[in-house]
């Protein structure tokens, strides 16, 4: 069967291929979710960032307590003793930083804010820039959905800022330093620390320093885009890699399940009667390979076993059509017949040809059964030579009976074997009763048995009148049969071919050979037919 020549997988007719896809999909989701809820990048940069505000306040504070000499006293309101606002203006601060100055009773004497310039060393926060497409389209995304749900906790709430500021500078000058982080009206993070101003182990002031809003947020969204983007590209490839899988699994299923469902329409006459084709994917190393390898051996044996079939069948009407001929034959020539002799003459005709249909019909209800019989019956491990010696006990009378030596040559320790023990009985009862068959008063039969390396050769010899060269080929052949003029009809021709398919079942070989003088040339007569059995132990 020649393959559709396909490039490509089609999704929209492979559910296979829809849950490769899906499957690997989920598998890149949950792992990019877990690296997301896992990845400890905004929480190093918020302490990072505590960290180094709380140094930066204490320096500040440090810069107006080095300007208050040691028991002075300063007032802050008014400037006595400090200059607060020319001391923040001389302080470079960070691009968005604040800095707040209150006296001891929470007043605010003094604030400063950064300002970028030329000279600085570090990128300023820009907090309108759009480098995070990614990240700004699913904030975007959950935003809305917060407001459809009714859950959007964005706009002004909580305190108002400058009121949260005084508490956090109310804290400090009763308990010290103070770190908190705060989210603004738009969402977003900015830092707060306050630290007291010390004179003389007095606190007459307090430092208070305050960041850019959004700074940490902005860093750490552009830290997520970039885990986006790389998510974004590993989807893109597992999609293709998923593709390509589905490609190479997903097509040549198909093909297969296309033989075989063009086998079963074909079998239920829905198209042309030709053999079904298998495709060939035995060059495949993986299990489609295989499995194309055993559809196309169980298709060739179902086709061998129909064939079969369909022969046994016509050679079962073959057969049976003779002796119905004689009986039809001899039944109408009854009618007419006048005298006694001819009448009784042909009654024994029509006796002798029921008696041929009747073993016929038996030997092919035991032939048609052969097969299933065998599956079901469970071996067993056996004497053989127990077997044989029980069986020539008694086929060896009938055959003294009529006037055949019967030779028994078995060896005295016991050969085991695993198989059928009924079955192989009937192997070699068919054997040595065909033997005795085929002679006469004053012939022999010899039965012998071996063993070699791993195998047990069972051989039964007569001194009849051999095989006919022509014969051997197909001796086993069902219904073939060569025998004398009187015994015609004796026998259905089925013997051998079910003894075949019984040694062949268990794994051994049957064969007929004559046997003749070993100087002797080919084309002398025989001096008699020799049936070998070979089984393994």
């Amino acid at each position: 069967m020649q393959r559709e020549g396909r490039s490509f997988v089609s999704l929209n007719r492979s559910p296979l291929a829809r849950k490769i896809i899906t499957f690997n999909l989920i598998a890149q989701i949950v792992l990019i979710s877990g690296v997301l809820y896992l990845n400890p990048a905004r929480d190093s940069l918020l302490s990072q960032r505590e960290s180094g505000m709380v140094a930066e306040a204490e320096l500040v504070a440090d810069v107006f307590e080095a300007q208050m000499a040691p028991g002075v006293p300063v007032d802050f309101a008014s400037g006595d003793g400090l200059d607060v606002g020319g001391t923040l203006s001389a302080l470079d601060l960070a691009p968005g930083a604040d800095v707040f100055v209150f006296d001891d009773a929470i007043g605010l004497v003094g604030r400063a804010r950064g300002i970028a310039s030329p000279d600085w060393p570090v990128t300023p926060y820009e907090d309108e820039r759009r480098i995070t497409i990614i990240t700004d389209f699913l904030n975007m995304v959950w935003e809305g959905l917060a407001r459809v749900t009714g859950s959007d906790r964005s706009g002004p709430g909580g305190a108002d800022p400058q009121e949260r500021l005084r508490k956090q500078v109310e804290r400090t000058l009763e308990i010290g330093a103070q770190v908190e982080t705060g989210v603004d009206d738009r969402g977003r993070t900015a830092f707060t620390v306050t630290t007291p101003i010390v004179q003389d182990g007095q606190t007459v002031g307090v430092v208070a320093l305050t960041s850019a809003s959004g700074e940490i947020d902005w860093l750490v969204r552009i830290e997520r885009e970039q885990v986006l983007q790389v998510f974004v590209i590993a989807i893109l490839v597992s999609i293709g890699l998923s593709l390509v899988l589905a490609s190479t699994i997903a097509n040549p299923l198909a093909d297969l399940a296309a033989a075989a469902e063009m086998g079963r329409d074909r079998n239920a006459r829905k198209m042309n009667p030709v053999r079904v084709r298998i495709p060939d994917l035995g060059a495949r190393p993986d299990e489609i390979g295989r499995l194309s390898g055993a559809l196309r051996g169980m298709v060739a044996a179902l086709y061998d076993r129909i064939d079969a079939n369909e022969q046994f069948a016509a050679d079962v009407a073959h057969e049976i059509k003779n002796p119905l001929a004689s009986l039809r034959s001899a039944t109408g020539t009854l009618r007419v017949a006048k005298r006694d002799d001819q009448r009784a003459k042909l009654l024994d005709v029509i006796e002798h040809d029921v008696r041929r249909l009747d073993r016929l019909v038996s030997d092919i209800s035991n032939a048609s059964r052969l097969d299933s019989e065998l599956v079901r019956e469970e071996e067993e491990t056996f004497d053989l030579v127990k077997l044989l010696t029980s069986l020539t006990d008694h086929l060896g009378k009938e055959a003294r009976e009529k006037g055949v030596d019967f030779i028994a040559d078995l060896p005295p320790d016991p050969i085991n074997l695993n198989g059928l023990e009924p079955r192989l009985a009937q192997v070699f009862v068919n054997l040595i009763t065909n033997a005795v068959s085929f002679c006469e008063a004053g012939d022999a039969v010899r039965i012998w048995a071996r063993t070699r390396d791993n195998r047990v050769l069972v051989v039964v010899e007569d001194t009849g009148p051999g095989i006919p060269d022509q014969a051997l080929a197909k001796i086993f052949n069902r219904f073939y049969s060569e025998r004398p003029a009187g015994q015609f009809g004796n026998h259905s021709g089925l013997g051998l071919a079910i003894s075949k398919q019984i040694v062949e079942a268990h794994g051994g070989v049957i064969w007929a050979e004559n046997i003749r003088p070993t100087t002797a040339d080919i084309t002398s007569e025989p001096l008699g037919a020799r049936f070998v059995v070979g089984l393994p132990l």
